[in-house]
């Protein structure tokens, strides 16, 4: 039952209660006069006990003095003297008499005869029906005036309770407006003082929130290291500018990070992250400010600034400042190179496949220029593979020059006398003996089909760096790709050079990919079985990132194993990489294959590496690389 239902309610039965107790009152007021008027009329009665006539003098008499309702005589032996007036019957009863039920009769004996009467009761309600009536009519004007009252505190307490109803659905639309306190007082205010407290609560919880999303966000699509925006914003801004309607154009950078795999090889993973923040430093510190640049990270080693509104010869300011940030980065950390630099145009109407294509041989072509060099293509006129042309003639000019050069690094032997090695790694330059980027020069070789007679070249350098050295003792590990590895020709050529070096190849490791030894367990057991005929070892560089199996072990049957540096990279908290070195160290020692630990960059990780057993490490903080004389 509703509140306005109830309360009427409530109020009929106090007015009910409150007219029933008046009523109470009167009636016993009434029954106290018709007692005292009977009493009255016995008294006068008295005055005419020996009365003798007829009824109808009587009745005359008496009525001089008192009304009445019923009055009746009846003489005791003739009957002429007999009178009656009324009637008993209540066939006409009054309103007061239904009000008020009293009985005024009365009965005397006279000395002729008998009399019966009924006074009327008007004289004794009248003053109490008065009463009565006037007390319900106030009853009435009170409770018409209390439901009246009731009804306006009912509409305003309506309109307070819709607002704060429709405060709580604003709620939902994060509409977080103050609470109006004037419209909830009274009882209503501690309701005012919840919904405030519940605002306030709300509001500061969704701002937690809100940080935290920001902060999600700001991790998922922003570099930790670099703070740029990350590849998925790269991507969303790219197709902005080539889906919009709007004759949008600028200029799109593209810095590559060349020596990023060298660093980590050399020096740790530490000093390439130093390396990509600095260079980011560079990238921000170049732009110009009325341009506003966009900067992603949009791999590993690729940063992409987008010069909005600003032409190709207008970026020449920004390339060159750029060039001379990264020119005192290689020289304060007496480097050969930090990065290249890729320039290319952009209009609103370029496809973007043709523009990442153009802007990825811009960088190609000027990282066969050496050292931080920068390139420009302007036109999109299908000349986008010409990096790609120009990456071959500069592998093709460093094969026959032999443009290389060696850094060693030592692997420590660990819970084992075994005599391990020292890896060889290789660096490039081009005609004007500038560096080249390493990870570059492989990389292309493998997609031009050169890595043959580039690993050609470098087996042949290396053992002449061996004949012409005879200080360089000890075993060398060299890198060769699995795509040679894998070639029977290439095989064949090898077992024949390195049985006219016998002396030679006994001191030599072959270090191959494991992902691309797993292509084909036929070719790779092939190439290990021919170099192991001519005295030399093989290595598994990078073990753990492909497909590895028992199957692996079991048929190509390495000297080495050189799990990949992921696996050493806080091994001492990570169960599942301890787990997966134990379980490969337990299965190489089965099969006589010794298993190496590189990347290994602080004393935490050494010792737990030695605790499962393994038997070389290799990394910055084992040893760091040394230069090698160059055989030219």
């Amino acid at each position: 039952m509703g509140l306005s239902k109830s309360f009427h309610l409530v109020l009929l039965i106090v007015f009910g209660l409150l007219f029933y107790r008046i009523y109470t009152i009167e009636n016993n007021q009434v029954r106290i006069q018709g007692d005292a008027a009977r009493q009255h009329f016995a008294e006068y009665i008295e005055k005419y006990s020996y009365w003798t006539g007829n009824g109808d003098d009587l009745f005359k008499t008496f009525s001089r003095d008192y009304d009445f309702q019923f009055f009746q005589y009846v003489h005791n032996s003739d009957s002429i003297h007999n009178f009656t007036y009324g009637s008993l019957a209540k066939t006409d009863q009054s309103f007061a008499d239904t009000v008020f039920n009293i009985d005024l009769g009365y009965s005397f004996t006279f000395p002729d005869g008998r009399m019966q009467v009924k006074l009327n009761p008007i004289a004794a309600i009248e003053t109490s029906l008065y009463k009565l009536e006037q007390v319900t009519q106030l009853l009435i004007l009170a409770y018409v005036i209390l439901m009246l009252l009731f009804t306006i505190l009912i509409l305003v307490h309506k309109r307070r309770i819709k607002y704060a109803a429709q405060y709580i659905d604003n709620i939902s639309t994060l509409s977080f407006q103050a609470v109006e306190m004037s419209r909830l007082r009274g009882v209503l205010k501690p309701l005012g003082n919840a919904l405030e407290k519940c605002r306030s609560k709300l509001k500061e919880s969704l701002e937690i929130i809100r940080i935290d999303n920001e902060k999600l966000t700001k991790e998922a699509y922003q570099d930790p290291i670099t703070g740029f925006s990350t590849r998925h914003r790269f991507n969303a801004y790219l197709e902005k500018i080539t889906q919009s309607q709007k004759n949008l154009f600028g200029t799109l950078v593209v810095v590559k990070a060349s020596e990023l795999t060298n660093l980590n090889q050399l020096y740790g993973r530490i000093a390439g992250d130093n390396y990509l923040a600095k260079l980011s430093d560079c990238i921000r510190n170049a732009a110009p400010r009325q341009a506003k640049p966009e900067h992603f990270r949009i791999s590993s080693s690729d940063f992409a600034v987008f010069l909005d509104g600003v032409s190709i010869k207008e970026s020449i300011n920004y390339i060159e400042k750029l060039k001379q940030q990264l020119d005192d980065y290689t020289q304060s950390t007496q480097q050969d190179s930090v990065a290249h630099i890729g320039v290319v145009p952009y209009l609103s109407d370029n496809d973007p496949t043709t523009l990442l294509a153009m802007i990825d041989s811009a960088v190609s072509i000027a990282q066969t220029l050496g050292p931080n060099r920068y390139h420009y293509l302007e036109k999109f006129d299908g000349n986008e593979t010409f990096g790609d042309e120009h990456w071959k003639i500069t592998i093709n000019d460093i094969i026959n020059r032999r443009g290389i050069k060696f850094f060693q690094q030592p692997i420590l032997p660990c819970n084992t006398d075994n005599d391990l090695y020292r890896e060889l790694l290789a660096r490039f330059y081009n005609a004007e003996g500038k560096h080249l980027p390493t990870a570059s020069v492989i990389a292309m070789s493998e997609r031009y089909g050169l890595s043959i007679e580039l690993d050609k070249m470098i087996i042949t350098s290396t053992l002449q760096l061996m004949k012409e050295n005879p200080l360089l003792t000890g075993m060398l590990g060299v890198n060769i790709s699995a795509t040679s590895a894998l070639q029977a020709v290439f095989v064949y050529w090898l077992k024949e050079v390195l049985t006219h070096h016998r002396t030679e190849a006994s001191r030599l490791v072959f270090e191959v990919n494991e992902s691309g030894m797993q292509t084909n367990l036929a070719a790779s057991f092939n190439f290990v079985s021919e170099i192991h005929k001519v005295g030399a070892k093989v290595a598994v560089e990078r073990f753990g990132l492909g497909f590895t199996s028992f199957k692996f072990f079991r048929e190509v049957r390495p000297d080495y194993i050189k799990l990949d540096n992921s696996y050493s990279n806080s091994i001492e908290s990570d169960n599942n990489n301890k787990f997966f070195v134990r379980m490969i160290v337990d299965i190489a020692k089965r099969l006589n294959i010794l298993v190496l630990a590189t990347g290994v960059e602080r004393q935490d990780e050494k010792l737990t590496l030695e605790k499962l057993l393994v038997d070389g490490l290799q990394g910055y903080y084992i040893a760091k690389p040394d230069s090698v004389i160059n055989t030219d």
